[in-house]
């Protein structure tokens, strides 16, 4: 189909309960925008935070009803008052209609191949039908492989990705963890996987500049969009009472998604303690990043991508459950000798962890690994989108730039 105008990239971020989907989701599309001065992006997205970030122009977000996921697995409704069923048909019947009225010439879905429970299927199905290339774009530790096998057996997800995707995405090295592990991939869909490497999360156009009056040389404690994150924050206090020689600065950055009873405790006990900062959110976080000595985390996918970014040193202590995704990547990393890690069940006593917290600015950086991590993810990224473009020979996509 020949279409007049900007090209249209459509992204999907079902985004349930957390930043992580949306932020890589943001990250793809301004760098699309940066490259080439022909394209528009539109993200669709369940985040409640989604209006929260800045966007480039020719990117735009489409809010669809917000979800949560508990910790057992299972979703409820962001608001108490809609069934979960009413919810996700609103979902459906919102994303359908923006991708067939916005009618683009690539869809990318972020994590979650058919949606949240399969709110995808039929829109997929459709925009194939119209000749639009379809991307599914899997982070590279998806889940531990029992867990993966037996949640997409119980979809058939394996038979419908090579009945409707064109092309995969790892986002990640390959060599550093195949995300398809354990599961039965045909031949014909595993030629359809590229390894893009991990996405630099500086970005080309950000200030390192922040509003934060804070301490020289501070340790920047982070558990992402703070959902779960209160038991890492006070595993950090109470290695700082421990009294084992850790007293460096420690800024303690929350979270949006943070409980309202979890964020005042731990600003009460926190009152009490030399040195210690809290920010309940900020939504450049990365620049936190890039003026900390060390970063002490969990181990989402952007935080380790920002470790890498800022070749910071990093104690890393992961969520187990109810995925095993950062505790394999955790694994993996420390593996390489590229941060330090400490189980849950480890940060819980306090000397041990006061011990690796006092240690942390002084271990190596991510780039003093052996074999540093690529960090091309993004012009990867771009490149493909580029060649796309030019096999449907579409002329009005140029980089920006040209011809100047």
């Amino acid at each position: 189909m020949t279409r007049r105008g900007h090209a249209r990239v459509l992204m999907y971020s079902h985004d349930t309960f957390g930043l992580g989907h949306l932020r890589r989701c943001r990250s793809i599309a301004h760098a699309l925008v940066e490259r080439f001065s022909g394209i528009m992006v539109i993200i669709i997205s369940g985040s409640p935070l989604a209006g929260a970030f800045d966007l480039r122009a020719r990117v735009d977000f489409v809010k669809v009803p917000s979800v949560i996921k508990l910790h057992n697995g299972d979703y409820t409704s962001l608001d108490k008052h809609i069934d979960l069923a009413d919810t996700l048909e609103m979902r459906r019947a919102i994303i359908h209609h923006m991708a067939a009225s916005f009618d683009p010439d690539i869809m990318i879905v972020d994590k979650e191949p058919m949606g949240l429970r399969g709110e995808l299927e039929s829109t997929l199905h459709m925009l194939r039908a119209r000749g639009t290339a379809l991307v599914a774009g899997l982070r590279e530790v998806m889940d531990g492989p029992e867990e993966l096998r037996a949640e997409w057996s119980r979809t058939d997800m394996v038979r419908k990705m090579a009945e409707i995707y064109t092309h995969l995405w790892v986002y990640g090295p390959q060599g550093f963890w195949d995300p398809l592990t354990g599961l039965d991939v045909p031949d014909a869909l595993r030629r359809r996987v590229t390894y893009t490497g991990y996405l630099d999360r500086t970005g080309k156009q950000t200030s390192l500049l922040h509003g934060h009056n804070l301490p020289e040389n501070y340790l920047l404690v982070t558990a992402g969009g703070g959902g779960d994150g209160a038991p890492l924050m006070h595993q950090v206090l109470s290695a700082r009472e421990a009294g084992v020689g850790f007293d460096q600065p420690v800024v303690l950055l929350l979270g949006p998604f943070m409980k309202t009873d979890e964020r005042d405790a731990l600003h009460r006990r926190s009152a009490d303690l030399d040195d210690v900062h809290i920010i309940d959110f900020d939504n450049r976080a990365e620049t936190l990043m890039a003026g900390a000595t060390g970063i002490v985390a969990m181990f989402g996918y952007n935080t380790f991508c920002e470790i890498l970014s800022y070749d910071r040193p990093a104690l890393i202590v992961p969520r187990t459950r109810p995925r095993r995704e950062q505790e394999i990547r955790a694994r993996r990393a420390a593996e390489l000798g590229i941060i330090d890690m400490l189980l849950p069940e480890q940060a819980d006593e306090p000397e041990t962890l006061a011990r690796a917290l006092r240690d942390l600015p002084g271990r190596p950086r991510p780039s003093d690994a052996g074999n540093p991590l690529p960090l091309d993810g993004l012009d990867v990224i771009c490149d493909l989108v580029g060649d796309h473009f030019q096999r449907v020979s579409r002329q009005d996509l140029t980089l920006v730039g040209a011809g100047s």
